[in-house]
């Protein structure tokens, strides 16, 4: 994807996000395809040269965390963990993230009925996400 194409889109899309971000709607998706199509369709020469469907989207409520700043970003809220090497005997862990301080993910979690705390080195995460706590 061309710089010039990125470049257009980010100057329109950074500034229709709302501030402090609370998420983004199916409507505010819709809106930001009516906004973006006709601009991409001024660039030229033609970058889609073919037809093609634009899809504005959202990560989603089970978004990933791949960051650091992610993480921090997500201290309170339940998140779902998976490891690359087991603690005690566990590889994914699903609760509160109740503290990150760029080295160690603390999270609060049910085992059971039981509410346990486990502190997980950043190293050993192999992927996180935000999760639905139903």
């Amino acid at each position: 994807m061309s710089q010039k194409i990125i470049d257009l889109v980010t100057a329109v899309v950074a500034p229709a996000i709302p501030e402090p971000y609370e998420g983004i709607t199916v409507e505010d998706t819709a809106d930001l395809t009516e906004i973006i199509s006709p601009l991409l369709d001024t660039i030229q020469p033609d970058p889609f040269p073919d037809q093609y469907m634009l899809e504005v989207s959202s990560p989603g409520l089970e978004r990933p965390l791949k960051t650091k700043e992610a993480l921090t970003n997500a201290v309170g809220q339940y998140i779902n963990v998976s490891l690359y090497k087991a603690i005690d005997k566990i590889k994914i862990f699903q609760g509160d993230l109740v503290a990150f301080d760029g080295e160690t993910l603390t999270i609060d979690y049910l085992d059971k009925t039981r509410h346990k705390t486990v502190e997980i080195p950043y190293q050993t995460v192999a992927k996180a996400r935000l999760a639905v706590k139903l």
